[in-house]
């Protein structure tokens, strides 16, 4: 199987090269970076060989961002390491840059093909001590590669969801000789343990999330954005997609009629939707503001759409109420919910819709502790979030901080398993 799939990859390779290209004139790639991907070439290895390099792979933002506080712990306990990060969107690669610009030891590239030369040269380059996958990343050549080298390899907060696992068992035996390379498992749930262990995965343990680790800055608004924000009544709307804009539109007219002075923050989970949000105001004929980086929030615009990465903390620690996306559309069932823990840890009231599936577990744990509600339409949150904007004593419960607790746990927990296995 693995010999079929070197060759398809292989075969392919030249298409994999017009479709990166294609997709950099789409803005959906690194105009200068997007090389990396395709071209051993631009690998440009840069470590120092006198430290052990661990190498994490971390497809898009959420991922990314899980192992941010795993590797400042490591990097802090540790003065003989240094890391690779290596990501597959634009929009993570971003992040990484931006969270480690002043850290010489924390390097960001982008993932190569799997394509079996490709990735022959990228390990004889970079020659990892430790290669960490994160979340449900599974790449056959490079996986077979680095277990032919003997380089330990870990899974850290694997995700093998029913869906996944019934597609593994189409080819069971190939699943098993994949799964069995990892030398460390550490799945995210339940679910994906029980998964796992079916795939015969030696060493697992389950310690959980690691995305209850994150670590959240309380970075101030801007202090015009403040003096807007406290005169007004305002919510807001986080990680949306197309089709729960028009949710929260009617949510905020509904509610408008008690609350004249409402704000309404969008913050969509693709930034390249803000105009088509804008235009759907227009429609509604409710004036919105576009708000870019570094951009002030002017007085008279009752919905401002977000058009910048790494803000959700920011409007977090201020917003009493969050409805979070990706939970309301009907075709995206088995695909969705986005991350509530930053909201969580940041003391808000979360609604979703009924589709969380990614994120169910993690759901489930905040409803236990009345952090989050389930919603079904725009007059339930609108019932919802005109309890919580009346109530101005809204009793910012304890229970984050036990959420906290656990990550802190985790945290220590998983990084005492990769130094075990770095040893």
């Amino acid at each position: 199987m693995i010999k079929f799939y070197r060759i398809i990859t292989t075969l392919l390779y030249p298409f994999f090269i017009l479709l990166i290209i294609l997709r950099k004139f789409l803005n959906k790639e690194d105009k200068l970076r997007y090389k990396e991907k395709i071209f051993s070439s631009n690998f440009f290895p840069n470590r120092n060989n006198k430290k052990k390099l661990i190498w994490f792979h971390a497809a898009s933002i959420g991922e990314a961002q899980s192992i941010f506080p795993l590797i400042k712990k490591l990097d802090n306990e540790n003065n003989n390491l240094e890391f690779l990060i290596t990501t597959v969107t634009l929009s993570s690669g971003n992040i990484v840059k931006k969270k480690f610009l002043d850290n010489e030891n924390v390097i960001h590239r982008y993932f190569p093909l799997d394509v079996d030369f490709l990735v022959k040269k990228f390990l004889n380059k970079w020659k990892p001590n430790l290669v960490i996958f994160v979340d449900s990343e599974i790449w056959p050549n490079l996986i077979f590669e680095i277990k032919k080298r003997k380089t330990p390899l870990a899974l850290i907060n694997g995700r093998l969801t029913k869906k996944s696992f019934n597609k593994w068992m189409l080819i069971s035996k190939f699943a098993k000789n994949i799964f069995n390379t990892f030398d460390l498992c550490l799945p995210a749930n339940k679910e994906s343990e029980k998964n796992l262990k079916a795939l015969s995965v030696k060493n697992l343990i389950y310690i959980g999330n690691i995305k209850f680790s994150a670590e959240i800055e309380k970075k101030d608004l801007n202090d015009k954005y403040l003096e807007i924000l406290k005169k007004k009544t305002f919510w807001c709307a986080a990680s949306t997609h197309k089709g729960e804009e028009i949710i929260c539109l009617k949510t905020h007219l509904n509610l408008r009629k008690t609350f004249n002075d409402l704000v309404t923050i969008i913050i969509p989970r693709h930034i390249n939707r803000c105009e088509e949000i804008k235009d759907l105001c227009n429609k509604y004929k409710l004036s919105s503001q576009v708000l870019n980086d570094k951009e002030f929030i002017k007085d008279n615009h009752e919905i401002i759409i977000m058009n910048s990465f790494g803000v959700l903390s920011k409007f977090y620690n201020y917003s009493k109420s969050v409805f979070i996306g990706k939970s309301m559309i009907k075709k995206l069932e088995n695909v969705g919910g986005q991350n509530p823990i930053g909201a969580a840890k940041l003391k808000c009231k979360i609604y979703h819709g009924p589709y969380v599936y990614n994120f169910k577990e993690i759901y489930d744990l905040l409803k236990s502790y009345k952090i989050s509600e389930e919603i079904n339409d725009e007059k339930d949150l609108c019932e919802k979030l005109s309890r919580d904007l009346k109530n101005s004593t809204y009793d910012e419960n304890n229970t984050p901080d036990i959420i906290n607790d656990m990550g802190k746990k985790i945290l220590v927990n998983t990084t005492r398993e990769i130094n075990r296995l770095l040893a």
